[in-house]
């Protein structure tokens, strides 16, 4: 691989993250908590840091405040390196005086902070997506087949294809063509449209098309100069399928697991799988953990309480609950009599003097109250559930707006510092 300084990576915040409303009411989509414990920014920042890559812009422009204070925290480098993890948010100049508008802008706008930089290379890099790859391997093979760009891409289904970019390849294994979000019918036809012998990367019955996974390597002139000759707003849908005819733009075929957290549905789904035996995604690796703040909290106090399948954060305090196949956050705080079924607890930031003295009013303590039952459930920080509570959406509703909760893809979420008040039925 080349050596770090010649590769700069820039993580793309991503927009205003309306997908993962309510988690992103209050931050940026990066900051997002994630397994208990960590952030989604600190996979694509961890797995730069064991490739060696050390200087990292993230790109972002929606409630900056606490991706900035985590990342402050976190990624301290070596002062005697020229290492760092730096936020880039976006900001009027005299020439632009608009918001990025798409992943394409906001590294444009961006340039004039980063080409200071030596960098042969520029790794672009999602903020919302859960996988540990070798960026060494990736940045090796756009060098040794002397691309301009590389895309690093995933053997998919026919149903997750409609929803990716997906990629044609010639006779070489070169990308010809890109198209985004084909629908069924159209995917048919590119499947027909297939020439016998051509090389398609991971080819199989149970996945026969391959999708760009949002993540790219660029020489660094090549991405420069495309976004100097033309306004293109987006990565997916106007660069690469413009440099298609201009540029040796080449897959790199990733073969383990990947998921876009970028929704409601995908963040919890994602969740869940880590608190499975056979999860095909751990947070722990020996060689590759993922990275997060070092919080020097206690391990939590769990007193007669009954624990499956689930993951439990440190700094918590679970009374005489029930809790299976539940993610629990750091700081929880669980009364007697809970039943937490398929939930996900970000926990909390701090710890209340309420937690040894009695609710003041209506307003539950913060955590989860005696007796309050939660099933497929997504309780921000710092959220308080009140006595027996039922959280369950037995009717079923797919997307509301309720008190003090939401529900968004048949999933109820009570928002960051949101009440629950104590009796509710959902």
């Amino acid at each position: 691989m080349p050596v770090n300084s010649e590769v700069l990576a820039i993580i793309l915040g991503g927009g205003q993250g309306s997908r993962l409303f309510p988690l992103t009411q209050l931050r940026s989509k990066p900051a997002v908590p994630i397994a208990g414990k960590y952030r989604l920014v600190d996979i694509p920042v961890s797995n730069c840091l064991h490739a060696d890559i050390r200087r990292i812009f993230v790109l972002t422009q929606f409630n900056s405040a606490s991706l900035n204070r985590h990342i402050n925290q976190t990624y301290r480098m070596d002062a005697f390196s020229q290492g760092f993890v730096e936020i880039l948010a976006a900001e009027q100049t005299p020439d632009s005086q608009r918001w990025f508008q798409g992943t394409a802008d906001a590294v444009r706008q961006a340039a004039r902070h980063f080409v200071r930089y030596d960098a042969d290379y520029y790794l672009i890099l999602a903020g919302d997506h859960l996988y540990r790859m070798d960026y060494s391997e990736f940045v090796d093979a756009h060098v040794d087949r002397r691309a301009d760009i590389t895309i690093a891409a995933q053997p998919v289904s026919v149903d997750d294809a409609t929803g990716m970019g997906i990629l044609r390849f010639d006779r070489g294994g070169q990308i010809v063509a890109f198209e985004e979000k084909p629908n069924e019918a159209r995917l048919a036809e590119i499947g027909q449209s297939i020439p016998k012998g051509s090389m398609m990367p991971g080819h199989d019955p149970e996945r026969p098309f391959v999708a760009s996974m949002g993540v790219y390597v660029f020489s660094r002139d090549v991405l420069l100069d495309l976004l100097a000759e033309n306004d293109a707003k987006d990565f997916g849908r106007e660069i690469i399928p413009a440099s298609l005819s201009k540029y040796r733009v080449q897959p790199f075929l990733f073969r383990n697991y990947w998921a876009d957290v970028g929704t409601i549905s995908s963040f919890y789904e994602a969740n869940i799988m880590l608190t499975r035996p056979d999860a095909p995604f751990r947070f722990f690796h020996p060689h590759r953990p993922i990275f997060t703040h070092a919080r020097f909290l206690t391990g939590s106090l769990l007193n007669d309480c009954s624990v499956k399948q689930s993951i439990v954060a440190e700094g918590g305090a679970i009374g005489r609950a029930t809790i299976e196949g539940s993610i629990v956050g750091i700081r929880s705080i669980i009364q007697d009599g809970a039943t937490i079924t398929r939930s996900v607890l970000l926990g909390a930031d701090y710890y209340g003097n309420e937690q040894a003295a009695p609710a003041r009013g209506d307003k539950p303590r913060i955590g989860i109250g005696k007796d309050v039952v939660l099933d497929r459930v997504i309780v921000d920080k710092n959220a308080r559930v009140g006595d027996g509570a039922r959280l369950v959406n037995a009717a079923g509703i797919d997307h509301a707006d309720g008190d003090g909760y939401y529900i968004r893809d048949g999933i109820i979420v009570v928002p960051k510092d949101g009440v629950i008040k104590p009796g509710t039925v959902v």
